[in-house]
């Protein structure tokens, strides 16, 4: 490793939520690829979005697995003081699925079809014939978050409003199965593994899924705070090689996605939430997770289109508009393209 390369620190830690695709963090961690590459990595799970963020932003994580909006929304500042957030690598396409109570979705007749507006009109029909009824309870796992945006797009297929028709909650992904069995919440949009596992155990009915609403958007990146990537350049450039390295390795056979999937189930990630799986997704209808492979990884602003959108109407409500340079800096390849092609 010439100078130019040697990693800055040795030791890192890096968060990440309970999630399928926290995979290739995983991978290179236990295949090895992080050592490979002169870095010591400790993985720290973290429970709450919000948690992951702060921790980011006060430099008590060097980077994280994070929502593709996230790196965005702390740049510009949209729930807390700004914070200059990159995301130099993208590491899983769509995983989102939306998911309805067994019991609300019996009454309504919402069921999974190749149209999810389909399901979104059975389930406002089902409302307007039940206006006295309680408003349903449907959970996201943050504000600023494709699993938002992307409830909120459904619903606007049926004809119904948050606030007006359904009330939204955030809530962590691990808390959301154990919600739905509880009555906590009468159904929730999540990336997996807790969507497959709600209608594994009989308490949920998936009905639609992110990949039908927004075929192949960026679900989850790294993100760094661009004062540590300005620090720490060669440290950066060696943690996107591992990454790289983790995905070719789970491109390369069935065996190696059936090894990640057992790494997965380890108690340190994601533990019994994967027992119903028995490889690493791979692509399948409806829910088309991408996690590995081709030019996955390589940062795509235009592909951030859909979430930017989203993130303007957000921005609207509070009477700001999107800064288009930040998201191009956000989102630029600059980094990814300089570790891989040196």
């Amino acid at each position: 490793m010439s100078s130019a390369t040697t990693p800055e620190l040795e030791q890192l830690t890096l968060g990440f939520i309970p999630l399928v695709d926290a995979v290739l963090l995983i991978v290179a961690r236990e295949q090895g690829f992080f050592t490979e590459q002169g870095l010591e990595v400790t993985l720290s799970r973290e429970n709450a979005w919000s948690t992951l963020r702060d921790k980011v932003a006060a430099g008590l994580l060097d980077g994280a697995h994070m929502l593709a909006p996230l790196p965005l929304a702390m740049s510009l500042g949209m729930e807390r003081a700004p914070c200059d957030t990159l995301a130099p690598a993208t590491l899983s396409h769509n995983g989102n699925a939306l998911v309805l109570s067994s019991r609300l979705g019996e009454q309504s007749g919402a069921a999974l079809g190749d149209d999810p507006a389909q399901s979104a009109r059975a389930l406002g029909e089902w409302r307007a014939r039940h206006p006295d009824a309680a408003r349903p309870r449907l959970a996201m796992v943050y504000p600023f978050s494709c699993q938002h945006f992307l409830l909120r797009e459904w619903l606007a297929l049926g004809g119904l409003a948050a606030g007006r028709d359904v009330d939204l909650v955030a809530l962590p992904p691990p808390r959301m199965v154990a919600a739905l069995r509880e009555g906590q919440i009468d159904g929730f949009c999540v990336g997996e593994p807790w969507g497959s596992l709600a209608e594994h155990e009989g308490v949920g009915r998936l009905v639609a899924s992110g990949a039908q609403l927004w075929p192949d958007h960026p679900e989850k990146v790294l993100g760094v705070t661009r004062s540590w990537a300005r620090r720490y350049p060669a440290t950066l450039g060696a943690l996107l090689r591992a990454l790289k390295s983790a995905s070719d390795w789970l491109a390369e056979t069935p065996a190696h996605r059936r090894q990640a999937r057992d790494w997965l189930a380890l108690p340190p990630y994601l533990d019994r939430s994967v027992s119903h799986l028995d490889s690493l997704p791979e692509g399948q209808a409806p829910i088309r997770q991408r996690l590995y492979g081709g030019d996955l990884l390589r940062p795509d602003v235009e592909a951030m289109g859909r979430i930017a959108e989203a993130l303007q109407r957000q921005l609207n409500d509070k009477g700001r508009s999107l800064d288009i340079r930040t998201l191009h800096e956000c989102h630029a390849p600059v980094h990814f393209d300089a570790a891989l092609h040196q």
